[in-house]
């Protein structure tokens, strides 16, 4: 008999009035015709253009003037490789040439999907049986780009979800790459990433074992100056800065609601894309609690999976992940450590369910093959829906599971909280399947997750409908638990 699920009637569907003011760059050429342009305009010219775009844009963004300014400082260089004296122009000058140098861009005008759930840190002045919640989502806009934004709202004692109203803007982070790195550790990632080693020798050796980004980024960016340089080696040296860039802290406004905040692609590693966060609260050895997640970057090319961590949801840090089970889509960190190490699940073949154990959150090696595809709505390929959940009678795991016509359903496990190596049960059928009106969208015949909670003794599931819209569902625990124990 399937277990029963309750879909509420609620769901998030994109919005093409969120946009942010992302920097563009129209190459070097044209953006220097674009200067010289800017240039033989008078101050009055330059005021009343700057003056006209401030009241057309000024309500859709946050300090808008600020940003136009920042998007400037990005081609100081370039102005100043014209002989032009960039202190001496007006701010206002300034300010225009940003303004050409920026686009709106819808963050969710395509989907807002994948979602996933945590318990937020703030959870004061509630009524019994109600819990504050944070929800996370892959947005996309235009050429299909990736980003993650959040929703905050309260779950009552009926699991009726409310939420909080979402802000008028949006705010893209400040951002703080690490100024100092690990050698040993870089250069095991570079290796992973296959990157051909002479060339690596070439840049790295000269380097002490903990060296500053400024350094190796001006060391690169002379070598890519170079006009008879080969394509092999350019490739090789745009690999290396492209994982330099990956290490980096994002800091929001606090005067910023989360409905505002969105965590935009950022470096070269994730310029088409931030894929699938799955969200989980992470509580260590010494009580103390972080919210972290693992997510895919994607730069149309290749995929670096990377760690995500909060301790506000105002202040992000973002590291790659490492080793030989940090290698494909669908890693989920365990809520807390098992036997004093942190554990993983991971996909690493693209087809079937691993299990990994680790000192490092950060670094990822010999996976233990958990899960094989065995029925016939999975026999495509079997992978997590996010995090796995503590319950007193074992790690509960969902899963999904692809079948015929690439359909995607949701299932559930459950395996031994002391080794979860070992698997209890599985359901047999999917607990979540698409229903006829969730079978349209950007991608048909699909649910899924990147994370779940459990609240009032219910499984709380967040999911999304045909990578379009989303919303959740809510299944009585104790039925969910017996069902997993019976398929045994």
């Amino acid at each position: 008999m399937r277990v029963s699920v309750t879909r509420k009637n609620i769901k998030f569907t994109p919005d093409s009035r969120r946009v942010v003011a992302r920097y563009f760059m129209n190459g070097y050429e044209r953006t220097q015709q674009m200067v010289i342009r800017i240039m033989m305009l008078d101050e009055k010219q330059v005021s009343e253009t700057l003056e006209q775009t401030l009241r057309e844009f000024a309500r859709r963004h946050r300090n808008i003037s600020a940003i136009f300014f920042r998007h400037c400082e990005k081609i100081k260089d370039l102005i100043e490789a014209m002989q032009i004296d960039y202190e001496a122009m007006s701010l206002n000058r300034k300010m225009l040439i940003g303004s050409y140098c920026t686009m709106e861009y819808a963050i969710e005008s395509a989907a807002i999907f994948n979602p996933s759930i945590v318990e937020d840190f703030d959870q004061s002045g509630l009524e019994a049986g109600e819990k504050r919640v944070v929800i996370s989502f892959r947005a996309t806009g235009e050429g299909h780009i990736s980003s993650i934004v959040f929703r905050r709202g309260i779950l009552d004692r009926d699991n009726n979800l409310h939420v909080m109203k979402i802000g008028h803007h949006i705010d893209k982070s400040e951002i703080e790459h690490k100024t100092l790195l690990n050698k040993e550790r870089f250069l095991t990632k570079l290796s992973e990433m296959h990157t051909q080693d002479k060339y690596i020798v070439q840049i790295m050796s000269d380097l002490p074992n903990e060296f500053e980004f400024a350094v190796l980024k001006n060391l690169i960016y002379t070598a890519l100056a170079d006009p008879s340089i080969r394509q092999e080696r350019r490739t090789a040296l745009e690999e290396i800065i492209w994982l330099a860039n990956s290490f980096y802290d994002v800091q929001f406004n606090h005067d910023s609601d989360i409905t505002e905040r969105v965590i935009f692609p950022i470096s070269d590693s994730e310029s088409r894309g931030i894929e699938d966060a799955r969200f989980v609260r992470f509580v260590d050895d010494d009580n103390s609690v972080r919210v972290m997640a693992t997510y895919t970057a994607y730069n149309g090319h290749t995929i670096l999976p990377k760690l995500i961590s909060t301790e506000d949801f105002y202040n992000f840090r973002i590291m790659p992940l490492h080793g030989t089970g940090a290698q494909n889509k669908n890693l989920a960190l365990f809520p807390r450590k098992i036997k004093g190490k942190y554990a993983m699940l991971a996909r690493i073949d693209g087809v079937n369910n691993y299990i990994m154990f680790s000192e490092r959150a950060t670094q990822w090696n010999n996976p233990i093959l958990l899960q094989e595809p065995r029925y016939t709505w999975e026999l495509t390929q079997i992978g997590n829906c996010g995090s796995p959940l503590w319950t007193e009678e074992g790690w509960l795991v969902i899963t999904h599971g692809v079948g015929t016509m690439r359909r995607y359903c949701i299932g559930a496990s459950l395996f031994d909280l002391d080794d979860p190596s070992k698997e209890i049960g599985r359901l047999k059928e999917p607990l979540l399947s698409p229903l006829e009106d969730e079978r349209e969208g950007y991608v048909p015949n699909v649910v899924y997750s990147c994370g779940a909670i459990i609240h009032n003794n219910s499984l709380i599931l967040p999911y999304a409908v045909s990578d379009y819209s989303s919303t959740y569902g809510v299944v009585d625990l104790a039925e969910l638990l017996d069902a997993l124990k019976k398929s045994k």
